[in-house]
């Protein structure tokens, strides 16, 4: 195994925010297939597009790789813009790479977000059948099975302007290329060592993806999945995937006003910051209760307007926004969505003492009493996490 060399092209200013690296699926280009959503990145990141050997404008001959050496490869394109740390985002094998990043790279690594990916993809054995295929037969032989994996049901003909130009380049990548990366991920499997990762990771999945379904095991951070978007998410739903990937990022400010946002899009965005801070756990809780009930529409309602619309925005960071939240519960009195936001505010990095700060701050302006039952809540809240 040796060390691919992996070409780059920047998308957008060097100066516009901290290196985000691009990964592209298996068949494509990474700078066409995230052609769409680079616009809104661009403004907050030095965003950069990474290609797979024989893949897009890489035709730089390589030997047999593994997933693992891609990974190496992705830190030598970031070591060409900058020796600090930068996120990565990347689609089916580059989410796959994403996950070698993060667990062999983690010191590099400031943020990961892994589209339409997983663990494991697929078994070796359809990796190697269609590694033998290409190599006997060229591209054009999975182009209809690609055509039937990339898109949901109905896109590639409603949407010929963004399916047809990746089926095309499909036909135009190098088979050996196609073939070394089959291999590789014919050998990926890090089920074992998901425990370790610990950088903040987003998954976003496509609801009608048949290569890494939402029904398959959760990887270690938020998930997020996109109704009608099948295995090519930039592509498919590039809005969405741009708020939830902005507002992962830190970088916010999508709102319905945004041209080109929809209200889903929002959504989307504000589910990827609510599971943030409140927990997966609590937040498929509350959804799943609510689910065919009238509060069904309040559980959208708040995911969209609360945390898609402000919990989002740049001006503030979530810190900040903890401190805010927890005056306003306290002066109000509502207690069990107090004791919820100290919890979240734990995520968002405050610390116990900080949090008691923001209580004896708030004692002045609120009143004694009130700031004593809050310190009662913040140590119950507390002792429940820590039982958790």
């Amino acid at each position: 195994m040796s060390v691919p060399t992996l070409t780059a092209t920047e998308l957008g200013p060097a100066d516009a925010g901290p290196l985000l690296l691009l990964g592209p699926s298996l068949g494509t280009g990474a700078s066409l297939l995230w052609r769409d959503v680079v616009p809104a990145l661009a403004r907050h990141f030095h965003v950069v597009a990474w290609d797979l050997p024989g893949h897009g404008g890489n035709r730089v001959p390589a030997e047999a790789f593994s997933v693992a050496d891609l990974a190496a490869g992705v830190v030598a394109v970031a070591d060409r813009f900058t020796d600090g740390p930068f996120a990565h985002a990347g689609v089916s094998v580059g989410g796959a790479t994403g996950l070698h990043l993060a667990l062999d790279h983690a010191e590099r690594l400031t943020s990961l977000a892994v589209l339409a990916s997983a663990a494991v993809l697929g078994t070796p054995e359809a990796w190697h059948e269609r590694a033998a295929l290409v190599r006997a037969e060229g591209t054009g032989a999975v182009r209809d099975g690609s055509r039937q994996r990339w898109f949901a049901e109905g896109f590639a003909d409603a949407r010929p302007e963004v399916a047809a130009p990746l089926l095309d380049a499909l036909l135009g990548v190098d088979p050996e290329g196609y073939a070394q990366v089959c291999e590789a991920l014919a050998g990926h499997d890090v089920r074992d060592r998901l425990g370790e990762v610990a950088v903040p990771l987003l998954e976003l999945l496509g609801a009608e993806d048949p290569v890494a379904p939402p029904s398959g095991d959760p990887l270690p951070g938020t998930r997020v999945v996109l109704d009608g978007v099948s295995h090519l998410p930039p592509a498919e739903a590039p809005a969405a995937v741009a708020a939830a990937l902005l507002a992962h990022l830190g970088a916010g400010g999508v709102t319905a006003l945004t041209p080109g946002v929809t209200t889903d899009d929002v959504h989307a965005a504000g589910m990827a910051v609510r599971r943030e801070v409140l927990g997966a756990a609590h937040v498929d809780r509350a959804t799943a209760a609510a689910r065919g009930l009238p509060e069904g529409e309040f559980q959208r309602f708040i995911t969209q307007y609360a945390w898609g619309g402000i919990w989002t925005r740049p001006g503030l960071d979530r810190r900040s926004r903890s401190m805010v939240v927890l005056t306003a519960l306290m002066a109000r009195g509502h207690d069990a969505e107090f004791a919820m936001h100290v919890r979240a505010a734990i995520t968002n990095g405050l610390t116990e003492a900080e949090i008691v700060e923001v209580v004896l701050q708030n004692a002045i302006y609120l009143g004694v009493p009130d700031a004593n039952h809050a310190l009662r809540l913040v140590r119950q809240a507390l002792e429940d996490s820590d039982g958790a």
